[in-house]
């Protein structure tokens, strides 16, 4: 009987000792969301639209057959101006001081999305400048934007691409060929308003610039990127993307002390 109460004591203080078995650690929560995912990027090639007056973007082939050594190799060199194509306008574009692409914060670049849609007064107006009452008849149905929101403006004018005439307004290249210009923008005095009302981490548009093709004073620039709000220009595929719900990739070329430049520009749909 000593024995067995031995046994039970010693049973019952090593239970006592052990430590407490713990339910395993929660999984982790994934850094973006789940959902299907939407380029909204056009491809750098020789059919690349630029700005009339910018190099066009050339890929020169420097290698591409098999080598001495048996084995296939192949290796290019690319030329191209920052502003054109799908692309970032750093807020050093048109602010001085301000950040150069290098120096934009990646939580300006990736975030939660909404889409203005302006696509009808855009077909019926190639001119048409985005207003703040098109800003305030999104939050009419969708509710304020909030703080750190990407915000995209749809003008269905990607589906022109890469008809540069259509697209832009005329195909003719050079400086003279800038008064020719015509596709929407977002007016100065939306600008004004996003600045003074709300607190997004960028904005972008399916069009050649964030200011109209008729602008001459580039005010929606000037405005927004004197707050270090950074813009996407010739996005594609917004058309695809809900007016709310998406989540948006937006990473640049890091290029030092750059104005802007290449942008691989990616949603996540809900």
């Amino acid at each position: 009987m000593r024995c067995l109460l031995a046994i039970l004591s010693s049973l019952v203080l090593t239970a006592a000792c052990a430590e407490p078995v713990q339910p395993p650690p929660p999984e982790p929560s994934p850094v973006f969301p789940a959902g299907e995912l939407v380029d909204l990027s056009h491809t750098y090639d020789a059919e690349t639209i630029f700005w009339p007056n910018a190099e066009r973007f050339e890929l020169r082939k420097d290698a591409d057959g098999i080598t001495d050594a048996g084995f296939y190799y192949a290796a290019n060199s690319f030329f191209t101006a920052e502003h054109g194509g799908t692309h970032l306008d750093a807020p050093a574009h048109f602010a001085e001081g301000r950040e150069t692409t290098d120096q934009v914060p990646l939580d300006r670049l990736i975030g939660p999305a909404v889409v203005v849609d302006v696509t009808a007064a855009s077909q019926e107006n190639v001119d048409y400048l985005i207003t703040v009452d098109d800003l305030a008849g999104f939050e009419a149905r969708h509710g304020e934007i909030a703080p750190g929101t990407i915000l995209l403006f749809r003008t269905g004018f990607s589906s022109r691409w890469p008809d540069a005439e259509r697209y832009l307004g005329t195909a003719e290249r050079g400086e003279a060929a800038t008064a020719d210009l015509h596709f929407p923008g977002i007016s100065p005095e939306a600008a004004r308003w996003i600045v003074a009302n709300r607190q997004v981490a960028a904005v972008g548009i399916d069009t050649a610039s964030i200011d109209y093709g008729q602008s001459t004073l580039f005010e929606t620039h000037r405005t927004l990127f004197a707050e270090s709000i950074p813009a996407f220009e010739n996005l594609a595929a917004l058309d695809r993307l809900p007016e709310t719900g998406a989540y948006v990739i937006a990473l640049p070329m890091k290029i030092g002390g750059g104005s802007g430049g290449p942008l691989r520009a990616v949603a996540i749909l809900p």
